[in-house]
């Protein structure tokens, strides 16, 4: 996964991310940007050469630290909730492969992706393809404390499945924000979208189920 080596993305690859766009089209995403910014990202990049061809698969795949990278449905869902808009400053909580912090930066946002596996997050220090995006600023931490220091943020989104709604990342979400979270235990979770009013008042809406790895508290040496 990840190689510094850089890849080829050819004409196949590029069929290939054409017919995945269908296929999320048919699925029910109707974002454009989303759209357009998932057929821009060459998925195989994020995944092991073994994997070329199945990258564009509407599946999500293992990757090192016991972590995943997401079904791209999974990404489209959550990233056409956040309702994206160019310049939007946004929290990621779960690093991992970088392909979903990829495609928010490509669609213009500022990105401050926290990650807890530390030999995951230096893995990824390696990966060539993310100086395409400096708009992505990463960090090693705990997801459940945020980055108050950088706070508030429009838009957090949360790629792990947590237990409850962390109070420290509501608190980090900005007057007319969006927050997007899978909660829930190991059996499914619910697809929460977290808004807050201009007033500050906290408003849940249970969305679809999904299958999440769990957030984990703390950081991974």
């Amino acid at each position: 996964m990840l190689h510094s080596k850089p890849k080829e993305d050819n004409y196949l690859h590029k069929g290939l991310r054409k017919q995945l766009v269908k296929i999320l089209r048919d699925k029910g995403i109707k974002d454009e940007r989303v759209l357009a910014a998932m057929e821009a990202i060459p998925r195989h990049f994020f995944l092991d050469p073994a994997f070329e061809r199945q990258a564009y698969e509407d599946r999500a795949f293992p990757i090192s630290a016991g972590q995943t990278i997401s079904q791209p449905y999974t990404v489209a869902y959550q990233t056409q909730l956040l309702e994206i808009k160019k310049f939007d400053k946004i929290l990621e909580i779960g690093t991992g492969s970088t392909y979903q912090s990829s495609v928010l930066a490509e669609m213009g946002s500022m990105v401050f992706t926290i990650e807890r596996q530390k030999a995951l997050y230096d893995f990824v220090s390696q990966f060539f393809f993310l100086k395409n995006y400096p708009n992505i600023k990463r960090f090693y931490g705990d997801g459940y404390e945020g980055l108050p220091s950088f706070a508030p943020f429009d838009k957090i989104i949360v790629t792990a499945a947590a237990p409850l709604v962390p109070p420290k990342l509501v608190e980090q979400l900005k007057n007319g924000g969006i927050m997007i979270i899978p909660v829930g235990e190991d059996a499914g979770q619910k697809m929460l979208r977290i808004t807050k009013d201009k007033e500050g008042q906290v408003h849940e809406e249970a969305l679809g189920d999904f299958i999440f790895v769990p957030m984990l508290a703390g950081k991974n040496k």
